[in-house]
């Protein structure tokens, strides 16, 4: 078997090109196995001219990853965000996902969720992964719209492998907390025909997960004006069943050794079926957490929704060799949808108030009796719907000459792309309210009426759940009709085209040791806004539409020196842009009006994009066939960056009371290091020589500032910038052989700075905790097909923790619990 190691650093082990594979040393990879199969994508880290990060699909099986999301995270600077405990999004070198783009197979790939940019990765699962490419250094012929790094996602090609494959996989999972077991499979097939000219490869992939969480959150509701004391508190009891079904199909057709067509097409499908049931605790005036008792008033609510994300993306392209001439084009069409057509809240509330304490502040404990649920009254229910399509679709024509030089070559690359985008939010609302109005009688509006069973919930007390099937009667025997929320439709409806066409010239010079990477990029964007402005004083909507132009010009340089065969330099002064998410830029505005204060809510449109001057120096010292450790040092100054704030009483809103919306800061800078360390000990005697061992870690500093008005007058604060994590880290250490292959990983975050509470007040700012999770993979080859695998997540049961001021303060505690999974792989060629 060959020896399969994920590369968790800028660059990772011997690329196959290099000199020390000797016939002797090859003989010695064919006994190790695995080792040869991964280094394809270990080659393009090592020969790579700019700094770019690259995990095979052999790696990614090495670590019990349930989807893309999840495999990033063990690269050098990246981490992401969970979602229940499942990874979601990406962060790279600590910057929020919003900061970074994501391509699958080059096209760009719109988002499903209506405010955001940042591509939730969870839809993708992982067996339908061939590779993950991380680039830190954009060069010119790249989208320039990323501030941490572009991900692209590559699918399968027949061309991968040699002659026809085929891989079966099955795989039984279990998570503790909820007691529930889930399956999951996966496929993949390729071939080569019409005499190797013509391939196919398809892959196909269903999982399901039954779990679910606890949790105990305060939201950021505390009052720290005297000695601190809560005013809010919720206990949160979730049962969530996720589905991921993905198929992927590439065809190649190369008649020739200068011709290359693609044809590469992904559908990615994940729906998010939650149920929570929540105890909502308010004491108007605080209570201690030292067990102290005050009144109360005390609801319960349940919320269910079905969420469903998709992705699809469609490539079709050519690459033509024409003597020192070379042509690209490329065909690229992305769609994302977010379907959730039937959302249901409901909320009961106790008729007076309850004597409830609490101990403890960071997993607060709720105590009291709250239990009559014949005391409890129905005060609404909330009906929703919302469908949101963001589609991209785009040409790219890439030329490239090269000419000799006397010492080495010159590339001159130059070519235009033109990307067109439509997102548009279709929401409607309605809201159940004085149901006693509609003939539903007294006995019929108490909690008591709709009971379910009782919660598992391990943070204390919960009682029992509100059932869902009952609520949905009631709401199947009102109707919806005249209870239509017309405010919160009409103003969550917009539509948006964001239209780029973009140029660059590009410099390859190849000299000896040394290559070169000059040019530049120019990108003219046009984006356009319609929504609604409601007045709610005057009872009318009006339209509300905004257009917004701008250019940017972004040069860089980068370098790249080969000390020796064994360590190469690199060094990069690259620039980049990130435009504003869609909810900073939605058209929608609220005015509202309260005893004579006129209060505004809205985004804003025709915010400029923030902006960054970028700089890289890195070092990469190879040790023998799989080892490596390198150093990287980068810096950015960034302009523009977007915050929330509330400008009321600036300019065009000195007689408002409130009028928050988005704006862009003044500046920003981030330092950071990378290190890396991958070493495999296969110089030892055997059985010592299967131990491997690979760690990574990045460093960074930043700050901002923000602005806020009083009274007219303008007042700033420094603050960490936003979802920037300090440290961030990877250590995985293990052993394989022929048989056996074990690994045990550790992912690590520190704590960050999740939302501005407050504008003019720090002590209100939420901060997520950091995060340390384990996990373990045990594999066994019972032959060359056969292959019985073992995953242990979440060894630790390690929680989600955010906290408001000082880590002792909850904002938000939550258990996922530990998840095993069982399964087998079997393939051939």
């Amino acid at each position: 078997m060959k020896t399969r190691m994920k590369p968790l650093a800028i660059a990772c082990c011997w690329a196959l090109t290099s000199p020390a594979f000797a016939a002797p040393e090859i003989e010695q990879i064919l006994v190790l196995g695995q080792t040869g199969s991964a280094s394809k994508s270990l080659a393009a880290q090592r020969q790579a001219n700019n700094l770019i990060t690259v995990a095979s699909s052999d790696a990614i099986g090495d670590f019990p990853d349930a989807n893309a999301s999840e495999s990033l995270q063990r690269l050098v600077g990246l981490s992401i965000e969970r979602d229940q405990g499942e990874g979601r999004f990406v962060r790279v070198r600590g910057l929020a996902p919003d900061y970074n783009a994501v391509t699958i197979n080059g096209a760009r790939v719109p988002a499903p969720e209506a405010g955001r940019r940042a591509v939730a990765l969870d839809v993708v699962p992982s067996d339908l992964v061939q590779s993950l490419t991380v680039t830190k250094s954009l060069t010119p012929d790249m989208d320039a719209d990323s501030l941490g790094g572009a991900i692209d996602i590559k699918s399968s090609s027949a061309f991968d492998r040699d002659g026809e494959f085929f891989k079966f996989s099955s795989e039984a999972g279990y998570n503790a907390l909820q007691d529930e077991f889930s399956p999951s499979l996966s496929a993949a097939y390729s071939n080569l025909f019409a005499d190797e000219t013509f391939g196919v490869a398809v892959a196909g992939s269903f999982v399901e997960r039954k779990f679910g969480s606890d949790n105990v959150e305060t939201g950021g509701g505390w009052d720290f004006d005297d000695a601190a004391r809560m005013v809010d508190l919720e206990q949160r009891d979730y049962v969530i069943t996720r589905e991921r079904q993905g198929l992927a199909a590439n065809l190649d057709w190369r008649p020739s050794e200068t011709q290359q067509w693609f044809l590469r097409g992904l559908y990615s499908e994940f729906s998010d079926d939650e149920q929570r049931n929540a105890v909502v605790v308010e004491w108007e005036d605080g209570v201690d957490v030292n067990g102290s008792t005050a009144e109360a008033a005390v609801a319960r609510e349940l919320k269910q929704r079905k969420e469903t994300q998709t992705i699809q993306s469609l490539s079709l392209g050519l690459d033509q060799q024409m003597g020192q001439w070379e042509l690209g084009v490329m065909l690229g069409w992305g769609q994302s949808e977010e379907d959730t057509p039937d959302h249901i809240e409901s909320a009961f509330e106790y008729d007076g108030d309850l004597p409830l304490s609490v101990t403890g502040s960071e997993k607060p404990l709720l105590a009291g009796d709250r239990f009559d649920y014949a005391g409890y009254e129905l005060d609404g229910i909330e009906v929703s719907e919302t469908f949101t399509s963001d589609q991209d679709q785009s040409l790219r024509l890439d030329l490239t000459r090269h000419f000799e030089l006397a010492d080495g070559e010159l590339s001159v690359k130059f070519g235009a792309k033109a990307s067109r985008r439509d997102k548009e939010n279709d929401a409607s609302f309605w809201a159940l309210e004085d149901l006693d109005d509609a003939g539903v009688a007294e006995q019929d509006l108490l909690l008591s009426a709709y009971l379910g069973a009782e919660a598992d919930y391990g943070l204390g007390d919960f009682g029992a759940t509100t059932n869902l099937q009952s609520i949905r009667a009631l709401v199947d025997q009102v109707g919806l009709a005249g209870y239509e929320d017309d405010v919160e439709s009409t103003l969550g409806d917009f539509t948006m085209t964001e239209d780029i066409d973009a140029g660059y010239v590009m410099l390859t010079a190849n000299l000896g040791e040394l290559t070169l990477i000059g040019g530049a990029r120019v990108e003219a964007t046009r984006f356009s806004a319609s929504g609604w402005r409601y007045d709610d004083a005057a009872g009318e909507f009006s339209p509300r539409a905004e257009d917004h132009e701008y250019t940017n010009t972004l040069p860089s340089l980068i370098a790249r020196y080969d000390l020796d065969q064994d360590t190469v330099v690199r060094a990069a002064f690259t620039t980049s842009l990130v435009r504003p998410t869609f909810e900073q830029a939605a058209p929608g505005m609220l005015l509202e009006e309260d005893d004579g204060d006129v209060e505004a809510e809205f985004g804003n449109p025709t915010l400029e994009p923030l902006t960054a001057n970028n700089f890289d120096l890195g070092i990469e010292h190879y040790m023998g066939r799989l080892g490596l450790l390198s150093a990287g040092l980068f810096y950015k100054d960034i302009d523009n960056f977007i915050y929330s704030t509330d400008i009321a009483g600036a300019v065009d809103f000195e007689d408002y009371a409130k009028a928050v919306t988005y704006v862009n800061g003044d500046s920003a800078e981030l330092y950071g290091l990378e290190l890396a360390l991958v070493k495999q000990f296969d110089s030892l005697s055997y059985p010592w020589n299967g131990l491997l061992v690979s760690a990574n870690a990045t460093f960074t500093d930043a700050e901002a500032s923000i602005q806020y008005f009083d009274d007219g007058e303008a007042f700033n604060r420094a603050i960490d910038f936003p979802s920037q994590s300090a440290q961030t880290g990877n250590l995985a250490l293990g052993y394989q052989d022929e048989t056996f292959n074990l690994r045990l990983s550790a992912a690590y975050k520190s704590s960050y700075l999740l939302e501005v509470g407050e504008l003019d007040d720090p002590d209100y700012d939420v901060y997520e905790d950091d995060h340390l999770q384990l996990d373990l993979i045990a594999k066994v080859h019972v032959n060359k097909q056969l292959m019985l695998y073992f995953n242990a997540l979440n060894l630790t049961n390690q929680a989600y923790y955010t906290y408001v001021n000082q880590p002792r303060f909850n904002a938000q505690y939550e258990e996922y619990g530990r998840s095993f999974q069982l399964g087998f792989s079997y393939s051939g060629f």
